[in-house]
């Protein structure tokens, strides 16, 4: 039963997406639908934590908004992401990040990944 499914969601699966990690500072371009309209919108900030495997994978990002931490979870292969971009690599030893969200400032600062580019992994 679980080959079966397997089989079916790799069809699902997308193969444009870049290779990015937990304390990854990212752009993700969604899709937002207004009416007949349709307009990317971008959310930038830093991938605080990855779940699940396949079709039912998602990331969490985190930003600062006025003072205000914002996070959105966003699932990896949805139509509704158009990109993903991802703007500086960080040097993280956990692999969730919920830290960050009691932190502000200078404190809430991840040191960046020396040696790799960040627009020059996407698929190597």
């Amino acid at each position: 039963m679980n080959r079966i499914i397997n089989d079916i969601e790799k069809e699902y699966l997308r193969d444009d997406r870049p290779q990015f990690d937990i304390g990854d500072l990212v752009d993700v371009h969604v899709r937002i639908v207004e009416g007949e309209k349709e307009r990317i919108q971008i959310f930038s900030g830093t991938v605080i934590a990855r779940k699940g495997s396949g079709m039912r994978e998602t990331f969490t990002v985190r930003r600062m908004v006025q003072g205000e931490g914002v996070e959105r979870v966003f699932p990896v292969n949805a139509p509704s992401v158009a990109d993903i971009k991802v703007r500086r690599r960080a040097k993280v030893r956990r692999s969730k990040l919920y830290f960050l969200r009691g932190r502000r400032g200078k404190s809430a600062r991840l040191k960046e990944r020396r040696g790799h580019s960040a627009s020059g992994s996407a698929q190597a």
